[in-house]
């Protein structure tokens, strides 16, 4: 009997545990090594559109995923006074792409996928360095504290400033700032009732969605010179955002400094040359960091992870399947943010009006942006039973 192949995943952020459970189910030994002291993430909620429920249905997954998130749709676009641009549903949604968009907290999501792995498989505060990349002839090396691994695959999830990457291809001039910061909260807002929406103003956008669970997940960008914090960050989307549309005020008024978390964007603007080299795979932000104006750096990430299991002893057919779609969405992702982050008054005014006047001749603008990506499936059949009819709730 040949022995099982070792799998090594460095990063135990959502990429990064995806490929470990696709990873074993496929029946390779996987060793997650996560630099922090845990795995519970920052606060903050994660938008799953049906491309990446899909994948998380051949992990055997997405069923219990969709049935712990809020449905996202019900909702659209408007103006800081108010007005609605756009509007749309989850009904909508559903029917556009054959199944929702949900949206749950990051730690739930990390929860749910740390739970498929087996209960040694996973180890935090673990400083891990590619030693070796391996090629067809021997394995990849990977140095931690305790020692070094020897591996069939290492993933490298490392993040955006990804070390792996940085030692692969070094040439490579990594991210990029992207021209504006974001801040986040998910905070209980008292007697708050109010449709899901992301209103767009000059240089600046507001995000305010329910999860499931009662929670209010707010978020905001901002265009700004990279760098910048204020002493108070609650303070600073006061001064930006309190004569805002409710509730978006009432969301400002529930949240505390130590809740608000702000985070420069950076991206990837020049793609990889390839997403391996010897017997190491890139995946997610650590291949292709894109703006989170789609919405789509995680869920690409999960999409990455079971092609990569679906390839895993063919990394030129992993990067062949994954780099061509993932530049396209990065691109996209880029000029979404040029569109709703533009500061000039005359053009604002333009936008808002064709956003308007496309939105009543057709779809609303929040679906159009999804054709080509929501619609993605995976490679291999599902492993679950991929409740994602119409309707269903």
């Amino acid at each position: 009997m040949a022995p099982t192949r070792r799998a090594v995943v460095i990063g135990g952020g959502i990429g990064g545990l995806t490929a470990a459970a696709a990873l074993h189910l496929a029946g390779l030994r996987v060793t997650v090594l996560e630099r922090a002291p845990s795995l519970r993430p920052v606060g903050a909620g994660i938008s799953l559109s049906p491309n990446a429920l899909r994948a998380l249905d051949v992990i055997g997954l997405g069923d219990e995923i969709r049935d712990l998130a809020a449905w996202q749709g019900d909702g659209g676009l408007r103006t800081p006074g108010g007005r609605w641009l756009s509007r749309s549903s989850a009904q909508a949604a559903a029917a556009r792409f054959g199944g929702p968009l949900v949206l749950l907290h990051r730690a739930t999501l990390i929860d749910r996928l740390a739970a498929l792995l087996p209960p040694d498989a996973v180890r935090t505060a673990a400083d891990a360095h590619l030693a070796d990349a391996g090629d067809a002839d021997r394995p990849a090396r990977v140095r931690t504290p305790d020692g070094e691994l020897e591996a069939d695959l290492v993933v490298a999830a490392d993040g955006i400033h990804s070390a792996v990457r940085g030692r692969l291809f070094p040439l490579h001039p990594g991210p990029v700032y992207s021209g504006f910061t974001t801040w986040r909260v998910v905070i209980p807002v008292p007697g708050a009732a109010f449709a899901s929406h992301e209103t767009w103003g000059r240089g600046r956008i507001w995000g305010t969605h329910p999860l499931k669970d009662g929670r209010v997940y707010a978020y905001a960008a901002a265009v700004t010179a990279a760098g910048g914090h204020a002493g108070d960050e609650k303070a600073e989307l006061l001064h930006r955002y309190a004569d805002w549309h409710d509730p978006i005020p009432a969301v400002l008024a529930a949240a505390r400094p130590a809740d608000v978390l702000r985070h420069d964007v950076h991206h990837l603007a020049t793609p990889l040359p390839a997403f391996h080299h010897g017997r190491v795979a890139l995946l997610g932000d650590a291949a292709h960091a894109m703006p989170p104006t789609l919405g789509q750096g995680g869920n690409q990430a999960i999409e990455d992870a079971v092609v990569l299991a679906h390839h895993h002893g063919d990394l030129a057919a992993y990067t062949a399947a994954r780099l061509p779609r993932t530049t396209a969405i990065a691109r996209q992702a880029v000029r979404v943010a040029r569109l709703n982050l533009m500061s000039n008054r005359a053009a604002v005014a333009v936008r808002d009006t064709a956003i308007a006047a496309l939105s009543k001749a057709g779809p609303a603008l929040f679906l159009r942006g999804f054709d080509g990506i929501a619609d993605w499936r995976p490679p291999g059949p599902p492993y679950a039973s991929q409740r994602t009819q119409v309707g269903e709730r």
